[in-house]
């Protein structure tokens, strides 16, 4: 087929900013130092993954006892002197060389990397298990999970082997014997519950430069930490459980479970500290998640108490084991608290036929972000805690100024909200009146994530499988490439096959709010787009053949007295993100020293519960204390640029951009005669194996990405279709890359 981009051209990613049409090329020193800072990376992730398969050993405890005692002797004395700086000190060590990756690689880092010309299976992309209770699994993470179930059976056979030899102690009772057997595996749990605790605040960083880094966006990092806690909590279930049944054995459990001594390790706050993992651990499983969703938000909030009292419970000893994860969640945690305190513009909501609502909001020109991000949006009238993600429904390219969600009514929270802006159009009331309650949305806003890179464009043959709502992030995607294609930008697709899966007819009004034409005149000639709809639930369309239930559609543009959404999180600002980074940590490291200079060395402080309590004080005040004023200048400096773009812009022609986005959302509520078209099927469902042998005679021997947003179910299908057709698949025939886009709290 014809492309005027061949494959080996550089593809855009800032594609907010107009004025980066031609980026330089990265010059060799800039490669160099990129692929020395990866290969760094690379080695010190390697000595620290080691550090943690060796430590059952005897021959490493041998060395850390040796570590121990020459890094005893500094500053820091033995916690941070050695164990922080072994266990917890490399992952900063990474943050920092990512950081530093980042910077080096400027605006160029914003291009995306071009694909092959010869198709060839990827590891990130080939699914391997596609069934099961890990979901949909790539060969990447196929190995990750491996490596982690490894450490666990290595770390269960060497500390076996070592607890065996109590068995043989000739002095001790039989009783003595096992109740000293429970207490020694108990401890071994722990150790083994608190490496994989090293892990499991890493993916839920959000703005996490190590996510970036590898460009893993934050929904899809969840299912890791998902996968994480349901590893981490039954070892520290066990240990406690040991440790009751050998406290039970000697007649003492009353006793010990209350306990709380200043040397050693503090007894009730691990007690306190289990029981908040278990609560948030039995919530968070599917059965009761998927119920109440409510209950499992709730009570994950315990995971303060759960780290808190961790620390009261091992001390700084122990706590340093995981801290450096915990720490960087602190970091970004404290940054999503300074953003989503901002009261955000609402410029519209309404109401769309087929039960859903479309929010619109104010953003400043200079926030990036890309076609498949995620938000966390919430509704102050509604609740003031819970926030919810959805997927951004606009294109980067779409409005300067402006940002877009399409929420499905299918729950309390969404229902709420849909009868809140019928109350606020008029068209549900009390005898007409409405309370000041109703006359407002006051909206915050968390974000945007999602990938550094839109991978969605890097593939010249696109395939995007949607269940119901799962549509949303496909209308920005499409935009995005009408947009591109529209202004003449390199874009790489050119084949997309949009296939999506509804229950009733009355959903396809989405698609109309797309028009295509508009966005692109005469796309046809330069995108082949198809798109397949199957109604499943509906064997006949409701009305004449072509015609569809158009419902009640109100819009109303609410009074929200706010600002634009913040800069911060996000795809934001990689100077500010990093300079953040960088002074709380250094901060951390600061703080640490001067309190054990003046205060824990000169007062003798030798209680373990309070050691860790101060180690906790000391992440977060460095964050608030040094973290903070990088905030407040990131904050200022995004107040400067909005206003400069603003006298630049002029405050007439904000105005009359807003207004002539409403009128366009208003036009757009009835489907056009130049609107996208679609054929649809009823009362069927997609055959995946047809359509993907179909693709494969067509299009032939290329890359297609394969992007598929909905239910697990609908995951599960698309990549079986992904994993068969690429292990049979022949010489002139495509490989599929599948991707998922579905968000599972």
């Amino acid at each position: 087929m014809a492309d005027n981009h061949s494959a080996d051209e550089p593809l855009l990613l800032n594609l907010t900013d107009a004025e980066n049409e031609n980026p330089p090329r990265s010059t060799f020193a800039t490669a160099l130092v990129k692929w020395v800072l990866g290969v760094a990376m690379w080695l010190v992730l390697g000595l620290w993954v080691a550090v943690f398969f060796m430590f059952p050993s005897d021959a490493w405890t041998e060395l850390v006892e040796s570590w121990t005692s020459v890094t005893s002797g500094s500053i820091y004395g033995i916690t941070a002197g050695s164990i922080f700086l072994l266990c917890s000190g490399p992952i900063l060590v990474i943050v920092f060389l990512a950081i530093a990756s980042l910077m080096v690689d400027g605006k160029k880092a914003l291009q995306l990397k071009t694909s092959s010309k010869y198709p060839r299976i990827r590891l990130r992309t080939f699914p391997i298990l596609v069934d099961g209770p890990f979901g949909v699994v790539s060969a990447a993470e196929f190995i990750g999970i491996c490596l982690f179930v490894a450490f666990a059976i290595w770390a269960l056979y060497a500390y076996t082997m070592q607890n065996l030899n109590v068995l043989l102690e000739p002095s001790l009772s039989s009783e003595a014997k096992w109740i000293l057997m429970l207490t020694v595996i108990g401890i071994r749990f722990a150790w083994i519950g608190m490496f994989c605790l090293a892990f499991l605040f890493l993916p839920i960083s959000r703005g996490s430069v190590l996510l970036s880094i590898i460009d893993i966006p934050f929904e899809q990092a969840t299912r890791y930490h998902v996968w994480l806690g349901h590893l981490t909590m039954p070892f520290f279930t066990l240990h406690g459980l040991c440790f009751v049944i050998a406290w039970a054995l000697e007649g003492q459990l009353l006793d010990e479970i209350l306990e709380w001594t200043d040397e050693g390790i503090a007894i009730l706050p691990g007690v306190i500290s289990l029981l908040a993992g278990l609560l948030m651990w039995v919530t968070a499983l599917p059965p009761v998640r998927k119920k109440n969703f409510e209950l499992f938000f709730y009570t994950h909030q315990l995971y303060v108490v759960f780290v808190i009292f961790l620390a009261l419970h091992g001390g700084d000893f122990y706590f340093s084991l995981a801290a450096g994860g915990i720490f960087l969640f602190v970091i970004d945690r404290f940054l999503r608290f300074c953003q989503s305190r901002r009261t955000v513009d609402v410029i519209s909501a309404t109401c769309l036929p087929g039960g859903s609502v479309e929010l619109v909001f104010s953003k400043p020109a200079n926030l990036r972000y890309t076609a498949l991000s995620f938000i966390f949006l919430q509704i102050r009238e509604l609740s003031c805690l819970q926030w919810h993600p959805f997927s951004v429904s606009s294109s980067p390219l779409a409005g300067r100024k402006r940002i877009s969600v399409l929420i499905k009514v299918s729950g309390e929270w969404t229902s709420n909200l849909k009868s809140k802006v019928l109350h606020m159009s008029g068209t549900e009331g009390e005898n007409g009146l409405h309370s000041q309650s109703r006359s407002k949305i006051t909206a915050s806003v968390e974000g945007p994530y999602g990938h550094e890179i839109p991978y969605h464009l890097t593939y010249e043959n696109l395939i995007l499988v949607a269940g119901g709502s799962g549509i949303s992030p496909f209308l920005a995607v499409l935009s995005d490439i009408l947009h591109l294609t529209n202004q003449g930008k390199p874009c790489l697709p050119k084949n997309v096959l949009v296939i999506w899966t509804i229950r009733k007819s009355n959903e396809l009004h989405l698609l109309s709010t797309l028009d295509t034409e508009s966005t692109c005149p005469n796309f046809s000639d330069k995108l082949d787009l198809e798109v397949r709809v199957y109604v499943t639930r509906e064997s006949d369309p409701p009305l004449e053949e072509g015609n569809i239930d158009e419902g009640i559609s109100t819009s109303v543009s609410p009074l929200s007295r706010g600002s634009g959404m913040s800069v911060l999180v996000g795809t934001g600002n990689r100077a500010w993100s990093g300079a953040y980074a960088i002074s709380s940590i250094v901060g951390f490291v600061v703080s640490m020293a001067l309190l054990d200079i003046f205060y824990v060395h000169p007062f003798n402080i030798l209680s373990w519960w309070y050691k860790g309590l101060l180690l906790v004080g000391c992440m977060i005040g460095s964050v608030i204390i040094f973290g903070g004023p990088v905030i407040y200048s990131w904050h200022r400096w995004e107040k400067r640029a909005i206003a400069a773009e603003e006298a630049e812009d002029g405050e007439n022609d904000d105005k009359s951009q807003q207004s002539a986005h409403s009128n366009t959302m208003q036009d757009n509520i009835v489907p056009k005669d130049r609107a996208l078209s679609w054929t649809t099927h009823y009362g069927a469902r997609p055959n995946f194996q047809e359509i993907f042998m179909s693709v494969s005679e067509c299009w032939g021997n290329v890359d297609i990405g394969v992007i598929v947003s909905g239910p697990a179910t609908l995951q599960s299908s698309v990549a079986k279709q992904c994993r068969s057709r690429n292990l049979r698949r022949r010489a002139l025939h495509p490989v599929f890359h599948y991707n998922s886009h579905s968000f599972d709290l």
